[in-house]
Formats: structure tokens, sequence, C-alpha cells
């Protein structure tokens, strides 16, 4: 039995910010759970893929997060409590139906989690999702660490049943990804199944309807702030006599903690777990006998704006210290030492310690690359063989393929978000004369690529669309999608056709390549960049991970060397296919066989015929 299933109650398990979210939804009940993978949320959706049929669950990889949402926000309806979780930016796609979620309430506890991205480690931006609170009314918990994770989730469903509303369970990068013991509680039995009992007019939100359901929104916000006021997870630390407060959430608390306890200040902490509705009795109450404020929060200062409010008439003469003042920044994630050099320059403390690296060492730049064989660098290749340095725009997309954008592929133009490929192609295809040529990965493409490929052709547009069919969600740790014949539990499923789906948009000129085949995947491209329409080509196989993970099980393993006498050190291999396993030499070109995957590809590039497979 999996562990995250162990009805050991009081047992410690050592578990990821994530897995404690998926243990705490499991202790909580939930009956369903729905999501798009996207990091820093993705291990959730791990774990409850794996232990979904032990566990008497419903789980899938929804086709985007609006879908996901709309799934677990029906079930609830039904009296099933329902999970659902995304990245931030994916909140962005589901945010239609989570603003009109909270007007129509829940019956069944309804919780999204919202895993945030300060400093950008895996995502186009850093937004603040507590924001999405605010306009939507739906409620945010906010825990600091993997216990806090399991514990807030299981509330959360609780609160969630209780006042009727969806609640947002807001972590971060760290929060997700921090790994410690956590005690777990009592499993309690899954309601998989309820019924729907009809209310037209709370869940068919015409106008008239919406205008009633606002002002219900409204009234349990209200009772809810009540609640907040004196709710355990709201939690104070500290001295009470001190004129020095905290106020902090979130995984700013944890540097913050660190930092304040060890610096001798003598302070008063107040951590809130539910800053959403902002409990502001007692965070008055808190305010009122202090001197200085620091307010501690990573991106936007949301607690920091309410509590200035607040002190304009509690406490007109408080120091506030914190993102208006200049001591903390708004961009990227903090960290023990943001904390330190903050109270160092606020306060003339001195606990801030200096970095003891000689200023002659430089660390190596090492950014993240596209995999030894990873298939879409052959594609690449193909494409900028076939368009032979014509002017052209690379309009790509969210992926393991956004890599393109490093030399000596440079095929990254422009991207915005999931999707943003084949709708920013239409118009560069009205914009501009150049050549168009937009690249999306097969799960991208069935998550927001569809509907550009109509637009497409219903506009007359002219590009080249490249479907990236490596049979996998790669970037968040090889998911299912629908195009691969298997769901979210395992099981087998129909398996979504990318050509028939193209057939059906309208597209007339259509090639599936597959990219190690360098010849026919480069003549493919001179067609389509030939033609005066939408010209699409799927190019297909499986990520190179999957692939050589099956040849070593399989005992079929491949690998490469340079012939020593051949290599003329022309270095067209490197300059123009660029594979990691490729090293450069004083005199000749080698393969680093620890990194080499045996696609082969390399081979072909070779225009001198250097590159062989190995005979043993």
């Amino acid at each position: 039995m999996d562990r995250i299933l162990s009805r050991d109650e009081g047992k410690k398990l050592f578990l990821l910010g994530n897995e404690g979210i998926a243990r705490g939804a499991l202790e909580a009940g939930i009956g369903l759970a729905a999501t798009y993978p996207g990091t820093p949320s993705s291990e959730i959706g791990n774990v409850l893929s794996r232990i979904a049929k032990d566990a008497g669950i419903y789980f899938e990889f929804s086709v985007n997060e609006k879908v996901a949402v709309e799934v677990a926000a029906a079930a609830s309806a039904c009296g099933v409590r329902s999970l659902t979780f995304m990245k931030h930016v994916g909140l962005n796609v589901a945010a239609d139906p989570f603003m009109t979620i909270a007007y129509t309430g829940v019956r069944g506890g309804f919780v999204l989690v919202s895993a945030d991205d300060p400093s950008c480690h895996s995502s186009q931006n850093e937004q603040d999702n507590r924001y999405y609170g605010q306009i939507s009314g739906a409620p945010i918990i906010e825990p600091s660490t993997p216990q806090e994770c399991k514990d807030m989730t299981r509330i959360g469903f609780d609160l969630s049943e209780k006042f009727e509303l969806p609640f947002i369970l807001r972590t971060t990068t760290r929060v997700s990804h921090m790994r410690a013991p956590v005690s777990i509680g009592p499993l309690r039995g899954p309601k998989a199944e309820g019924r729907f009992e009809k209310d037209p007019e709370r869940f068919v939100v015409l106008p008239a309807h919406a205008r009633k359901r606002h002002a219900v929104l409204l009234e349990q916000l209200a009772k809810l702030q009540e609640f907040s006021e004196k709710s355990e997870l709201n939690r104070f630390e500290g001295s009470r006599d001190s004129k020095l407060g905290v106020l902090t959430a979130g995984a700013a608390y944890n540097y913050t903690a660190e930092v304040i306890h060890a610096s001798g200040l003598g302070h008063r902490l107040l951590k809130l777990g539910l800053p959403h509705p902002f409990p502001a009795k007692l965070v008055r109450e808190f305010i009122e006998p202090l001197d200085t404020l620091i307010v501690s929060e990573e991106l936007e200062p949301i607690m920091e704006t309410q509590a200035l409010a607040l002190a304009k008439d509690a406490n007109p003469k408080l120091k506030v210290i914190g993102k208006g003042s200049g001591h903390f920044p708004r961009l990227y994630e903090y960290s023990p030492d943001t904390m330190a050099s903050a109270l160092d320059k606020a306060l003339g403390t001195k606990l801030a310690k200096p970095v003891a690296t000689p200023k002659e060492m430089k660390l190596p730049n090492r950014p993240p690359v596209l995999c030894p064989g990873c298939p879409h660098r052959s594609t690449y290749y193909a494409a900028r063989k076939a368009l032979n340095k014509r002017d052209s725009v690379y309009s790509t997309d969210i992926g393991c393929y956004t890599l393109g954008i490093q030399p000596p592929m440079l095929a990254a133009d422009f991207l915005l978000c999931m999707g943003s490929s084949v709708d920013a192609a239409c118009g560069f295809s009205k914009a501009t004369d150049q050549l168009i040529l937009a690249f999306i990965g097969d799960s991208t493409f069935f998550h927001s690529g569809i509907h550009g490929m109509i637009n497409a052709v219903y506009n007359g547009d002219r590009f080249v669309y490249t479907i990236l069919d490596n049979r996998t969600t790669a970037m968040t740790g090889h998911q299912p999608n629908p195009g691969m014949g298997v769901n979210g539990m395992g099981e087998p499923s129909p398996e979504a056709d990318i050509e028939g789906i193209a057939k059906a948009c309208g597209v007339k000129w259509l090639r599936t390549i597959d990219p190690s085949e360098t010849k026919d995947a480069i003549e493919a491209y001179k067609e389509a960049l030939d033609y005066q329409g939408v010209a699409v080509i799927v190019s297909r196989r499986a990520c190179v991970l999957l692939e050589a993970r099956d040849r070593k099980k399989a005992g079929s393993f491949r690998q490469f060397h340079v012939k020593p006498d051949d290599c003329r050190f022309c270095l067209t291999c490197i300059k123009q296919y660029g594979c990691p396993a490729l090293v450069k030499g004083e005199k000749k070109v080698h393969i680093d066989a620890a990194l080499c995957n045996g696609c082969g590809v390399c081979a072909q590039v070779c225009p001198y015929k250097a590159i062989e497979e190995d005979k043993e």
C-alpha cells in the first residue's frame, strides 16, 4: 500500500508540501480531483493518479485548467468533495468559471490549489494569485510548511462546506517543494458519488440570478470574516509586551521566523494562515500598541496595504517597514538574507552575514537545454535547413521545446502563454510578410492549440504549424494526455487523433514526420513553407528519455562514436545541431557516452559521415 494511504494515525511521513496537500485531501474525504499538470503543483497529481484506485476516488488529467475547475465544480454541486490544482498561470485559464463559482457557491467542499512561482523558476511571470481571492471573493488559506499543507487542505474542505464557498489554497514553489516530517491524521472515507438537486436560481447564472447570488456571496464573506478573527489558522508568536511587531504569511514566514527568532530583538509576530477575508479586528488589535511593524510577504504588498489602512486610525504614528518603505522588494522570492538585510537597513542591526566567495571566482552559467537526443532538436534542425536563412519568425509555446531558444537553434522569437504560438502566428500572418513558423507540443495542443488552428483556417492565414508529438507531457513529469491512449487513472482510453482533428478544422496540407529521419523532415518543411495557407506538420517521436528507458529495458540501447580519422573538425554537428553529447576537443569532436541517448541524428548531420553507431 502506498505510504500516502497509511492508516497509522499519528505516524510521521517525510513529505513534500504537494504530497501533504494530497494527503490532506484524502483525510478530508475527497471523491474527485482534476488538474492540468503544471509546476510547481505537478506532484499533487502524480500522487493522486498513482493511488486513486486504491483510495476509491476519481482522478483525471483534464485537457486544461478551465475544464478541470468545471469538472470539480459539477462534482461539488452534487455534494462530492472536490479538489482542483494548478500553477498560478493556470488560474488565468480557469478564471472565467472560477469567478462565477464564487457566486453560485458550493455544496461539497471545493478547494482550488494555486501554486505561485516567485522568481519564475518555471513560469513566464510571477503574478501574485492572492489577488484572485480579492476579485472573486473566494477565501484564501496560505500554508508555510508541509504539515500546514496537509492540515490546511483538510480544514479548507471543512470550511468550504460550512460557508458554501470555494476556497483557494495558495502555495509557492518553496512551500510546494519543501520536504519535512508530517504527522498524519485519520483517513475519512471518500464520498465518490452524490446527487445533483436542481436549483436553477443558484446554478444557472442568468443576470437576474447572478445579482442575487452576489449578495449571498458578500453575506457569506462577512460571516467568514467574523470567523477569521478567532480562527486558529491565524496565530501569535513572541512577546505580547513588545513594541516591535511582525506581520507575515506563507513562505515568507519561514524566512522571517528564522531570522527574527535568532535576532534577540524581542518581538511579537502574527502569522496569517487565513489572510482573506482579512481579519481586520485581529490585525488592528495587534498593531495598536506597536511602535514598529514589519510586514514580510513575497511579491505584492497586499497585507501591507491593508495594515496601513488600519493604522491610519488605529495607530497613526506606527512605523511600517515593508515594500512601501523600500526595505523589501516586490521582485522574486525571499530568503533569510532578504529578511536580515531589510532589518539591518531599517533597524540598524547586523544580522546579514557577508558572503565569503572570492571575487575572482566566477561560477559557470548553465542554462537548461534540450536533452541529448531530444526529437525537438531534430525538428528545429529540419526547419532551419529548409528555411535556408530566409527571413522568418518562430512563434513558440510552453513546454520543453521552448528551450529551442538556445543556440544553435534560436527557434523562439515570440511567446506569451499556453496556446499563444498558433494564435500569435495568425497575427503575424496578417502583419508581416516574413515566413511564420509556429511550434506547439502535443499536450499544449490539446490544452489550447485547437481553437487557434480553427481561427487560422477560417481567416485564411498562412504559416507552418508544427505539432511536436513526443507522446507525453514531458516538461511537468511525463503525465498522460489525450493523445496517448491512457488516462489519469492509468486505464486505457480512446487516443485523440491529432491528424484527424487538423482535418476536421479544415486543414488541407498535412504531413506527419519522424524528425530523426532528417532528409524526409527537411523536404516536408520545404513543401510546407511554399504552401499558400496553413500547413500542418505533426512531428512524432517519443520523448528521448522514455525511448532510452525502453531501449535499455529491451537490451537494444544504441550508442554512437566519432571516427577520429574521418572527422575534419568542421563543427557542423555542433554549430548547426548542438546536441550536448557532442563535445568539441582540440582538433576533433567526440561523443560523451554518458550523455548520448542513441538517437543517431548526429550521424545524419555530419557531412563527412564521420559518426557511426557502435557495433558492440
